[in-house]
């Protein structure tokens, strides 16, 4: 008796959690490198064909004001790993003063920080990343310690390596969880492994909720594509490799299909910055590229995708951020955040359900060039109180502009609104206390992990 009394204790259990794994939608992250605003079809390109990057906007939620905090690859990874704006986690740039990390930088993510993997990891999910993590190449800082089950790709940009000999760089690592698997690999093979064995994963978890997190190599350079896609686009080799993206996308979105899995997952299809000034890359009608403070730096194209829950074919033009992905999701799995430090991050899941009449809860990005404050944008209005670079000469006039009906930032309004100019201004010294401006210190922010001794990344020698 007592035995039957355990085994059905047992099956009651072992309901409940699957019962509750079913509620919780499986979540897909797809993270491209330098993809710009007018790279996709649904978007406005007509260079590149994305048949299925747009039925995902067909069949989901179009967000055309869809912001990261960064107009590179390192800070912007780590605010949407973490919900926080790059200096608030020390992030905005490393070490030695420069805007990204590098092979073998002191400077990583730190651990004591909550990421999306960790938050989903606790309500159960399995956690895997695919492709570009560039958050710390020391074993501190790697993606299996900040909450992933496993990891398989390249750790940071893929021109850190013999690309440009003068760098003096070591090979380019293809790790797999921890370990150097391969030295300089084939990159115009990445994109078909990187989606083999994203679709593995999702096959193999197919009767749990996963994680998925797949920031692409590309379109940042070197660029490559296979030879199915090379030669094939009307944009050259940029083109081609935005094009192979959208072929996984397909194959992605095909999977889902035959494993009956496509209603409960939670897709996400964006960038980390805009398209870079030069290699083919668009921004459509936003000024500015890569690395700047410019719409075309840090607006970016979004599509999210949950047939259980969101619309199809709905368009938001309100102001939402990568800041909004961690808090949101939290939300969605019944996780609470921490409750001892700051996280910038709103919750959207009220907006995801009903995007026609729920706004969004964010009205104001800041953009940070590194360490200094350049602009604020509130509601439809963005100020630019320094432009994109350190210093700033003593003839530099602040500029306001409408985003509304002037999305190319091309026609300053500073002297006509000074009421607007004044309450943007609020805005910027609120920011500027909280998280600190040049040589300004915050009074809430963090410091990033910091190992004393780093090595590079290498193929570790075997023994006989």
């Amino acid at each position: 008796m007592i035995l039957k009394v355990f085994a059905l204790l047992a099956l009651l259990i072992s309901y409940c959690v699957t019962a509750n794994a079913a509620q919780h939608p499986n979540v897909i992250i797809i993270y491209c490198d330098d993809l710009g605003y007018g790279d996709i079809g649904c978007f406005g390109s007509t260079k590149h064909r994305t048949p299925n990057i747009d039925q995902l906007s067909s069949e989901g939620l179009t967000l055309t004001n869809f912001y990261v905090t960064s107009g590179v690859c390192t800070p912007s990874r780590s605010s949407l790993m973490t919900g926080c704006y790059p200096k608030r986690i020390g992030m905005h740039q490393n070490e030695k003063g420069g805007w990204v990390l590098f092979p073998g930088n002191q400077q990583g993510l730190n651990p004591q920080e909550t990421t999306i993997a960790e938050v989903l990891k606790q309500a159960g999910y399995a956690t895997k990343i695919v492709g570009k993590w560039h958050l710390g190449d020391q074993p501190e800082f790697l993606p299996t310690r900040q909450g992933f089950d496993s990891y398989f790709g390249i750790p940071f940009s893929n021109d850190m390596g013999y690309w440009i000999p003068e760098r003096n760089y070591p090979p380019l690592p293809l790790m797999r969880d921890e370990s150097v698997i391969e030295q300089e690999p084939d990159q115009s093979q990445l994109t078909k492994r990187y989606t083999e064995e994203a679709i593995s994963f999702v096959e193999n978890n197919k009767s749990n909720s996963f994680f998925l997190y797949w920031p692409h190599t590309f379109p940042h350079v070197p660029l490559y594509a296979s030879d199915a896609f090379k030669g094939k686009s009307k944009n050259g080799i940029y083109g081609d490799a935005v094009e192979e993206i959208d072929w996984s996308v397909g194959e992605l979105t095909k999977a889902l299909k035959r494993l009956n899995l496509e209603k409960n997952t939670f897709v996400i299809f964006t960038s980390d910055n805009g398209a870079a000034q030069r290699w083919g890359g668009s921004n459509g009608r936003l000024k500015g590229y890569k690395g700047s403070t410019w719409e075309g730096g840090m607006r970016v194209p979004c599509i999210i995708k949950w047939p259980a829950t969101i619309p199809a074919g709905t368009v938001s033009r309100d102001i939402v951020s990568t800041l909004d992905i961690l808090p949101t999701l939290a939300n969605i799995v019944g996780q609470k955040l921490p409750y001892d430090h700051i996280i910038d991050g709103l919750d959207l899941s009220p907006m995801l359900a009903n995007p026609l009449e729920v706004n969004s809860p964010r009205d104001t990005m800041y953009y940070y060039y590194q360490s200094h404050l350049c602009a604020v944008r509130h509601e439809n209005w963005k100020l630019h109180v320094r432009p994109s670079k350190a210093n700033v000469g003593p003839n530099y006039q602040p500029e306001l502009y409408n985003l509304e009906n002037d999305m190319g930032e091309t026609r300053s309004v500073y002297d006509e609104h000074p009421e607007v100019v004044y309450r943007l201004t609020e805005l910027i010294e609120f920011c500027r206390k909280d998280l600190g401006d040049g040589n300004l210190p915050g009074k809430n922010t963090r410091e990033p992990g910091f190992v004393k001794e780093p090595q590079t990344l290498t193929v570790k020698p075997t023994t006989e």
